[in-house]
């Protein structure tokens, strides 16, 4: 019997949701603010990714600097959920200081429960590499005053432990540094992280095409936050389509399950019942 459409049973697996720190999310992509042309194309990106967290450098709308004024209020956060980031700041004390003011401004913005930041802490000006000693001290601090911190690392599994130990919501190594679209230069790493972590593992930065974004879903990333490889693609919009796509296909196919790696041929057809 050939099955008709109506025949064709309807899948019933539970939801798939992301969650951190008790909320939930439908998507696993995170997207960022920064570095579109224009307000229009950012809110059109964001739409086409599918993103329900999106990060905003705090002390660059703060400061007003070139292409972040205006930016709070020309996203819609009633639809998505922000995520407050220390961008800029090279000292512990300073990522608390700028968190504390992410905090008070996504309350100005509507959601007064929104305690969420991405700590970042980043001295070095030239790679943009986190400083993992400031990073843990500020992180401790934050968790103190009541923030679910998400903490931009290197891929360093050991730093991602501590970091789970002192109450850190997620961890995010990076794939490769920040703006590079370099990929997954730290999978190693990685899989180790994913494999001890019991929080969410985000991989953030050097994501530049969906194909890595599947990758990095592949090896087990429980989400993924791009922002250069959609925000200065030529067409950003349909690059953010992709990147949700590429998210999506690399999380169903690790929940599916991977062949295991041979070095030799196997024939797809069975040898048994053939015609002699």
């Amino acid at each position: 019997m050939v099955a008709t459409e109506a025949s064709v049973p309807t899948p019933t697996t539970a939801p798939d949701d992301l969650i951190i720190a008790g909320r939930r999310f439908r998507s696993r992509l995170l997207t960022g603010s920064g570095k579109y042309s224009d307000f229009a194309t950012m809110q059109q990106s964001i739409a086409a990714s599918g993103c329900e967290m999106v990060t905003v450098a705090v002390r660059r709308v703060q400061t007003q600097a070139p292409g972040h004024v205006g930016l709070a209020e020309a996203i819609d956060w009633g639809q998505v959920w922000m995520l407050p980031n220390t961008a800029g700041c090279q000292t512990a004390e300073e990522a608390v200081r700028v968190a504390r003011l992410g905090r008070e401004l996504a309350r100005l913005l509507g959601q007064e429960d929104n305690n969420f930041v991405k700590l970042e802490v980043i001295p070095d000006a030239k790679y943009l590499l986190p400083d993992p000693i400031g990073t843990l001290e500020a992180a401790e601090q934050l968790v103190k005053e009541g923030f679910v911190v998400l903490p931009y690392i290197n891929a360093d599994p050991e730093l991602a432990r501590r970091l789970e130990a002192v109450g850190c919501a997620t961890v995010m190594p990076l794939g490769s540094p920040i703006g590079s679209g370099q990929g997954l230069r730290n999978a190693a790493n990685i899989s180790i992280i994913i494999e001890q972590a019991s929080v969410p593992v985000v991989v953030d930065a050097g994501i530049g095409s969906p194909s890595e974004a599947a990758a990095a879903m592949e090896l087990g990333a429980d989400a993924l936050l791009i922002n250069s490889a959609i925000a200065l693609a030529q067409n950003p919009v349909q690059m953010a389509t992709a990147m949700k796509l590429g998210t999506a296909a690399g999380r169903l196919a690790y929940q599916a399950g991977r062949i295991p790696v041979k070095a030799y041929a196997s024939a797809s057809s069975p040898l048994t019942g053939m015609i002699s």
